[in-house]
């Protein structure tokens, strides 16, 4: 009895490793205050690593390790973050579909991000599947039209890639720029399956050409721009910048907004 005795107050004594009351929380169906809860999902994509709280979806890397995710969102984001199992049915379903460009329903938890930083990823969820826009139109859309550099360093900051499909916006010249889930190649791949040419848009920044625009409509279009894909090509006029275009008498799209409407 006295052998027992020692052992259990010598059990009580050993530290349980950083992490596992929450994880025990998590797996009752118990997330504590300011905690996420994540997991790896298999993607058409590669296997991507998934945070959430009850606000939504807070965080989506390529994975490594665990331990590199864990560290990686404490410093980015300032919270803890617990590996479960699996994401709630629903969730994996909403992230599924998105991936897939079927209409989502996700909701995100960008309460850790800088005002500014909301105000561009929330922006670059408007951009369609299948179509790009430049750093600068995502400044000027949210009325910081000398903001660029810093737009380009908050999707480079972007916490939750692909969901927030910050593959979708390019330089000011064509070119994609480069990517946070793995450089330019890996962002020309996301676009193509998205049904962008790249080797066209890179053809286009190579001349020069910013804007399409249609000879019937005296419409002029962002080159990926839905509107612009109809144009035949004997209609088709190659545009440098917003200046040739008011010179020639087109005015921008209404959906892509190429430049201001005056």
């Amino acid at each position: 009895m006295d052998l027992l005795e020692r052992d259990l107050r010598d059990l009580g004594r050993v530290r349980a490793p950083d992490g596992f009351a929450e994880r025990v929380l998590v797996a009752v169906g118990i997330v504590p205050s300011g905690v996420d809860s994540y997991t790896a999902l298999e993607t058409p994509i590669g296997v991507l690593e998934v945070a959430w709280n009850g606000e939504g979806v807070s965080a989506l890397r390529r994975a490594l390790t665990r331990d590199d995710f864990e560290r990686w969102f404490a410093g980015r984001l300032g919270r803890r973050v617990v590996r479960v199992p699996q994401p709630p049915d629903r969730l994996a379903g909403q992230i599924e579909d998105a991936i897939a460009g079927r209409a989502p329903r996700l909701r995100f938890d960008l309460a850790r991000l800088s005002p500014f930083e909301q105000e561009v990823l929330h922006k670059t969820l408007e951009i369609p599947r299948g179509e790009v826009r430049p750093y600068a139109w995502v400044a000027r859309e949210i009325g910081r039209p000398r903001a660029v550099r810093a737009v380009g360093t908050a999707l480079g900051h972007n916490p939750i890639p692909v969901l927030i499909p910050c593959h979708r916006v390019v330089r000011s010249d064509g070119t994609l720029g480069e990517y946070s889930m793995g450089g330019t190649d890996v962002k020309r791949e996301m676009l193509t399956r998205e049904g962008v040419d790249a080797a066209w848009l890179a053809e286009l920044a190579a001349a020069g050409t910013r804007f399409v625009a249609s000879r019937t409509t005296r419409v002029f279009c962002l080159p990926t721009c839905r509107h612009a894909r109809r144009i035949r090509a004997a209609n088709r006029v190659p545009l440098r910048d917003e200046r040739e275009a008011a010179r020639s008498g087109f005015r921008p799209c209404a959906h892509c907004r190429p430049a201001l409407v005056s």
